[in-house]
């Protein structure tokens, strides 16, 4: 397992903008697959995006085309760019390592190592 740090949270109104960063304690893990979770108040856990070792992204249809995965291995972090926020993005985010090299699928139990989460909130 990796030990996951994410950071970058915080309050925006309604079709604002933030970038979430997450710093794994191996960076080896970028090089397999990574993704990024979100789980608002009441509600599951869900997959919003995911990035292989191969370079294969996917999105979550709720953050497509406003949503960005990223990394950038000289600087050993994972990002997720997020534009034109709702409401409704409002939850915990968290970045999730699967230790293996393609994301098989957006369930969480399919991940190995998760990071304490950073919390995004989206006002009108």
């Amino acid at each position: 397992q990796v030990r996951l740090v994410e950071s970058g949270g915080g309050s925006v109104q309604a079709v604002g903008s933030l970038i979430l960063s997450c710093v794994p304690s191996d960076d080896t893990y970028l090089h397999y697959c990574m993704g990024w979770f979100r789980q608002g108040l009441g509600k599951k856990r869900e997959g919003v995006a995911s990035i292989d070792g191969h370079g294969n992204i996917r999105y979550a249809d709720s953050v497509k085309g406003r949503f960005t995965i990223s990394q950038d291995n000289a600087k050993k972090t994972l990002y997720l760019q997020m534009n034109s926020l709702k409401p409704e993005d409002t939850a915990m985010y968290y970045c999730a390592a699967s230790g293996a090299y393609y994301c098989n699928s957006p369930n969480p139990r399919e991940y190995k190592s998760w990071g304490q989460g950073t919390q995004v909130s989206v006002s009108l």
